[in-house]
């Protein structure tokens, strides 16, 4: 009951941190549209006077509101961090939700693996290609469950891992089948994986592949 309890926490953490997310990403999109003045771009001209191109307020202000969001992902992220160490110690095990999939050979339901190959393409202080690659990732679905010994274990999937992209899955309707079809179509073969780890987009090669356990991966997504 306990381990129960610490994973519905966690689930809870894990949602509110997705709205940090998307508060923080609505600020950046806001901050980098064509002709804005950026994540820290200057606010004054080449002569030293006031941007007269944008309201300098309002950008203060939304700047001052990132950085608060910033620290408050970091506080949510580490509490989520002991949960899920306290989490993977006890090995927790639970059903499938109806809510969510997870990837075995059937068609309703898919297992996935990943070979780690990441590229930390984590926030930063500046408005350029991660900016965008912030405001591009939005998740579809979360890693909830993942057995040991599993291919997404040794792969390098983690628990709390949230999908943006699943080779050429994305948001949208069917998402279950969808993904089943993903994988059991590519079983055997790297797929490019998105995720959103920690408030950075990592870029992983997953590998659909048969184990000693269930499914291609051996791990349960939920929708988001």
């Amino acid at each position: 009951m306990v381990g129960a309890n610490l994973k519905s926490e966690t689930m809870k953490l894990m949602e509110k941190r997705s709205g940090i997310e998307a508060e923080m990403n609505a600020i950046i999109e806001q901050l980098c549209q064509p002709g804005g003045p950026g994540l820290s771009g200057n606010l004054v001209d080449s002569e030293g006077f006031p941007r007269a191109d944008i309201e300098i307020p309002v950008v203060r202000a939304q700047r001052h509101r990132l950085a608060e969001l910033k620290n408050d992902h970091q506080e949510i992220t580490e509490k989520i961090n002991v949960n899920i160490q306290v989490l993977h110690s006890a090995k927790l095990t639970s059903t499938p939700k109806e809510s969510g999939v997870e990837m075995n050979q059937n068609a309703s339901v898919v297992n996935v693996g990943a070979s780690v190959s990441l590229q930390n393409l984590a926030l930063r202080d500046s408005h350029g290609a991660n900016d965008v690659d912030m405001i591009s990732g939005v998740p579809f679905a979360m890693v909830d469950e993942i057995a040991d010994a599993s291919p997404a274990a040794e792969d390098g999937l983690q628990l709390g891992d949230q999908i943006v992209k699943f080779g050429n899955v994305k948001a949208g309707d069917n998402l279950l089948q969808r993904l089943a079809s993903e994988s059991q179509v590519n079983q055997g073969h790297p797929i490019l994986v998105t995720i959103m780890r920690q408030g950075a987009l990592l870029n992983l090669s997953v590998t659909p592949r048969t184990w000693q356990g269930r499914g291609l991966l051996g791990c349960h997504f939920r929708i988001m």
